[in-house]
């Protein structure tokens, strides 16, 4: 059964409980922890719409700085593990809190969507979690740098540290889809976190393109582990980057090799940024900051697998894609996991309108829905043979594809055993 966790309820109902058990004050504290917007429209007369998610979103802004809680446990206690405790926090409690908070399927009206999206409250909370990135991977470094730790506690802070630095892709990847010169300079600053810094030009300029495409890098095909899928993305993203960030400057009559690059840019602040740890804390640097720039790639990796798996968009007379629709993508609509995430996991709407700012992303009925939040698909993902087992029999059961294969992206060299499992009598088409 799917149900919402409201923060305002719980801090309405605290406050209600230290006045004495007066019921009055919920209004108004519940005031604090919402926002409405209101058109009085010429058909449908007043439409009014509450937020009750707007401060909640703070949690994207706080949520970058828990590895900061191992790091002060750990001054506290002088317990090595302690700095640890940021992992099962991510890829166990937070696909327990999933499970626990439900599904929010709310979806603002159409016609409050340009006041929702003028609220600069809601950019403002993307751009300050950029330094935020900043300070907790420096913290972490300076933790390694200073202490004299295990090379399994120097292994774990950069997990912990590529894993948050990872969520910062996040967002890059919300600030990076929208037109404001300010807002594409975060996301080029946030990319320089984890030495990133041709995701957006090829996200923006590659994926979307080819999304739930044989073609695209980036979309997971029905049989593929996401081991072999990273093998496959990880340079193709980069290469498709670098090409089209190439060509853009080209048609301009500028060098690739230049500072008009916006690849070279953020590669460069990458560069400035972790030269200076490695100067400041010496070798160690070099293996921890290794692991951390791989494992915040591989969450994005993780993301990227998880959220077109099997899918596919057919092609049109003209040999042309048909246009991305809401089940091109999977989605979720899971409380606490979209909280941290910006709304990443409403990405059926991200697709199909990839210009919408998080907070006013849509949910669509009898489209592909995730069992679980992203970090327990993740964790899902990480063992191959338990999510075909959950996700083979889901891709091929959504009403657009009803067990037809000739609709879902299949991985080639497992094709053949794909139509004898489930085929039933399909034909397999040529190769």
């Amino acid at each position: 059964m799917n149900h919402r966790l409201n923060v305002y309820d719980t801090l309405a109902r605290l406050f209600v409980n230290y006045n004495g058990g007066k019921a009055a004050p919920v209004t108004k504290y519940k005031a604090i922890f919402m926002a409405t917007f209101t058109l009085q429209h010429p058909s449908k007369g007043l439409i009014s719409y509450t937020d009750k998610k707007r401060y909640q979103w703070l949690f994207a802004v706080l949520t970058p700085a828990v590895p900061l809680m191992g790091a002060a446990i750990y001054y506290q206690t002088g317990l090595e593990w302690t700095l640890a405790l940021p992992l099962p926090l991510s890829y166990i409690l937070f696909p327990i809190l999933d499970w626990l908070s439900g599904s929010d399927e709310n979806n603002p009206p159409e016609e409050l969507v340009p006041q929702l999206e003028a609220d600069n409250y809601y950019r403002m909370l993307t751009m300050v979690t950029v330094p935020l990135h900043f300070l907790v991977l420096g913290v972490i470094a300076y933790v390694v740098g200073t202490n004299d730790l295990s090379l399994w506690t120097v292994f774990a802070l950069a997990i912990v540290a590529g894993g948050y630095s990872g969520l910062g892709l996040t967002t890059a990847h919300e600030l990076g889809h929208k037109p404001t010169a300010i807002e594409q300079t975060f996301a080029k600053v946030m990319l320089a976190v984890p030495a990133y810094g041709h995701f957006c030009v090829e996200h923006n300029g590659g994926h979307h393109v080819l999304v739930a495409t044989s073609e695209d890098p980036a979309s997971s095909q029905l049989g593929e582990s996401i081991y072999a899928f990273a093998l496959r993305e990880i340079p193709g993203t980069f290469a498709r980057g670098w090409n089209l960030e190439k060509t853009r400057l080209n048609r301009q009559g500028k060098a690739a090799w230049s500072l008009h690059n916006n690849i070279l840019q953020s590669y460069l602040m990458t560069a400035v940024l972790q030269g200076t740890l490695i100067y400041l804390f010496g070798w160690i640097m070099l293996p921890f900051l290794a692991v951390h720039n791989v494992w915040a790639w591989y969450q994005l990796t993780s993301a990227n697998y998880i959220e077109h798996y099997g899918l596919l968009r057919a092609k049109n007379k003209d040999g042309r894609y048909e246009r991305c629709q809401p089940h091109h993508s999977w989605n979720a609509n899971y409380v606490m996991s979209n909280l941290a995430l910006f709304h990443l996991e409403r990405h059926s709407d991200h697709h199909a309108n990839p210009m919408r700012r998080y907070q006013s992303l849509r949910n669509f009925d009898d489209i592909p829905e995730l069992p679980n939040g992203y970090y327990g698909m993740f964790v899902l993902a990480y063992i191959p043979w338990l999510w075909f087992w959950v996700m083979d029999k889901r891709v091929l059961a959504l009403p657009h594809i009803n067990g037809d294969l000739s609709k879902v992206n299949i991985l080639p060299p497992k094709r053949a055993d794909i139509y004898a499992r489930f085929g039933q009598g399909q034909e397999m088409p040529p190769a």
